[in-house]
C-alpha cells in the first residue's frame, strides 16, 4: 500500500515553502485547472456516463459547468478574498489598529462520495486551492471511471505535492484517515461521517461533513400544481433520485394531493417517456447493493405508478407511492427514484412531521402565500432550499451551502467555500508613541472610576 505517510509529509514540506500562500500561484493553478477542463470535457462526459448513465447535458448541467462556475468566479475574487482587512479597534487599546489576515490551514483532505463524483470533488479542491492550500484528494471507489478522470487530470495540472489523487476503497480510506490533516473536508452519509469525525478527534482536526437526510417538499393549497409538479419530477428524478438535496419526500396539503398526484405522473411521462426503462438517457443505480436496498422500500407498498426495474442495467423506474409516516421509504434518506406522498391539512401539522426527523440538508416549499412561505422557513431548521422550486440553490455561488445537524456542518461553495479553508488570524498592532499607565498596578479607586467610564 502506499505510503500515506509520507504523502502528507510531503505536502506539509510543500506547503512549507509558502509557494501556495502566493495568490498569483493560486490563480494560475485553478486557470490550469480551468483550461484542462475546456479541453477535456468530453472525457469526464464519457466517465460520468459510464458510472451512472448520466446523460451528456446532465452530466454538464449538474457537474461540468458547476464547477466551471466556481473556478470562474474564484479566479476572480481570491485577490480580494485574500487581502488584509482592517477592523476597528476600541478606547482600551488606543492608540492601535486591528489586523485580520486570511491564512490558510495547510494540508487539506477532501473525501467526496459517488452520486456527483466530480462535481462533489472538484469543487471543495477549488475552495481548497483557492484559499492557499495543499490537498489530498479522494474520490469514491463506487465511481471508478469519474476517479480514474479526476486523478489524470490531477496529475497532468498540479504538482503532487500541492494536490495529490489517491483511488481506492475501504482500506485506502482508513489509511489515510490515520493521518494528521489540518482540515478534513467530507462529503457523504451520516454513518461514515461520524467515522471521519472520530478520527478527526484524535488528532482535533476540524472537520467539515456534508451529509445527507430526509429532505421534505411541502406543497400547501395556493401552490401553482403544474410548474410545482414539473420541477418536483425533474428534482426528484435527476440523477435518478441520487441527489442529497432531492426532494425525500412530499408533504401536500390534502385539498390538492389528488391533482397533485395527476400533474406528478404526467410530468414524469413528459419528461421521461412512458416507459423510462427504455429511455437510455435514465441513469442507472450506482450498484447491486443500493439496487436491491431501493427495490426493498416499495416493495408491497401502495404505488401511484411506476416501481417497474431492470436488474441487468441496474435502473428502477421513477416510482410515486402514497406513503404514512411509519411506511419503510420513511425510515431512511431513499437516495433513488422513489417519492413518497404524505398528507398535512395544517401547517402545525406538517411542522410537527418534520421536526420528528432530524434536521433536513434541503427543503422546498411551493406556494403562492408569502405568510406561508415565511412560516415553514421560519419554523424549519434546514441547511439550504428553494421557494417555489428545486436544487438549483446548488447553482447560486453566492448561497453558502451546506447542512445543519444531522445533515452536516460547515459550508462552501463562492466565497463560503474559500472562508472553510481558511483560519482569519487576528493581530492587534500597538503604537509605541503613547503608552496608558492605567493598566499598570498598583491600582486604587481612580484608577477603577476611570477603567468604568471607559
Amino acid at each position: 500500500m502506499v505510503d500515506f505517510s509520507a504523502i502528507v509529509g510531503e505536502q506539509q514540506a510543500f506547503f512549507g515553502t509558502g509557494k501556495t500562500k502566493d495568490v498569483k500561484f493560486r490563480i494560475n493553478a485553478l486557470k490550469k485547472l480551468e483550461d484542462y477542463i475546456d479541453k477535456n470535457d468530453k472525457d469526464i462526459l464519457a466517465a460520468l456516463k459510464a458510472d451512472l448513465n448520466k446523460s451528456a447535458f446532465e452530466a454538464y448541467a449538474a457537474e461540468v459547468g458547476v464547477v466551471l462556475d466556481e473556478l470562474r468566479l474564484a479566479v476572480k475574487e481570491i485577490p480580494k478574498w485574500s487581502r488584509t482587512k482592517l477592523v476597528r479597534t476600541n478606547l482600551k487599546t488606543f492608540p492601535s489598529i486591528g489586523k485580520i489576515y486570511p491564512e490558510p490551514y495547510g494540508v487539506a483532505l477532501v473525501m467526496s462520495p459517488w452520486n456527483y463524483p466530480f462535481m462533489l470533488t472538484i469543487t471543495p479542491l477549488i475552495a481548497a486551492i483557492a484559499a492557499g492550500n495543499c490537498a489530498i484528494v479522494k474520490p469514491s471507489a463506487y465511481s471508478p471511471a469519474t476517479s480514474s478522470a479526476i486523478a489524470k487530470m490531477c496529475e497532468e495540472v498540479f504538482d503532487p505535492n500541492h494536490v495529490r489523487v489517491i483511488e481506492g476503497g475501504r482500506k485506502e480510506n482508513e489509511a489515510l484517515l490515520n493521518q494528521k490533516y489540518d482540515i478534513i473536508f467530507f462529503t457523504g452519509s451520516p454513518s461514515v461521517g461520524r467515522t471521519v469525525m472520530q478520527a478527526a478527534a484524535q488528532h482535533l482536526t476540524p472537520v467539515v461533513l456534508e451529509l445527507g437526510g430526509k429532505s421534505p417538499c411541502i406543497i400547501d393549497e395556493t401552490a401553482n400544481i403544474k410548474l410545482a409538479a414539473k420541477h418536483i419530477a425533474w428534482g426528484k428524478f435527476l440523477n435518478a433520485g441520487q441527489t442529497c438535496v432531492a426532494p425525500d419526500y412530499l408533504l401536500a396539503h390534502e385539498s390538492i394531493k389528488d391533482e397533485l398526484i395527476k400533474e406528478i405522473t404526467k410530468a414524469v411521462k413528459i419528461q421521461y417517456g412512458e416507459e423510462p426503462l427504455k429511455n437510455e438517457d435514465f441513469p442507472r443505480i450506482v450498484n447491486e447493493k443500493h439496487f436491491a436496498r431501493i427495490l426493498g422500500l416499495i416493495e408491497g407498498q401502495k404505488l401511484v405508478f411506476g416501481g417497474k426495474s431492470d436488474s441487468d442495467k441496474l435502473r428502477i423506474e421513477p416510482t410515486l407511492l402514497e406513503a404514512e409516516p411509519d411506511s419503510p421509504a420513511m425510515g431512511e434518506e431513499i437516495f433513488g427514484p422513489v417519492l413518497p406522498v404524505l398528507t398535512y391539512n395544517d401547517k402545525n401539522e406538517a411542522i410537527a412531521m418534520i421536526k420528528s426527523r432530524p434536521k433536513p440538508l434541503a427543503t422546498y416549499i411551493f406556494s403562492s402565500n408569502k405568510k406561508n412561505e415565511q412560516f415553514f422557513i421560519e419554523n424549519i431548521s434546514f441547511g439550504g432550499g428553494c421557494v417555489n422550486d428545486v436544487i438549483i440553490h446548488l447553482s447560486a455561488s453566492n448561497l453558502p451551502f451546506g447542512g445543519v445537524g444531522e445533515s452536516g456542518m460547515g459550508n462552501y461553495h463562492g466565497k463560503a467555500g474559500f472562508d472553510t479553508f481558511t483560519h482569519y488570524k487576528s493581530v492587534l498592532q500597538k503604537s509605541e508613541h503613547l503608552d496608558i499607565k492605567l493598566r499598570y498596578p498598583p491600582y486604587d479607586e481612580k484608577n477603577i472610576k476611570i477603567l468604568k467610564k471607559l
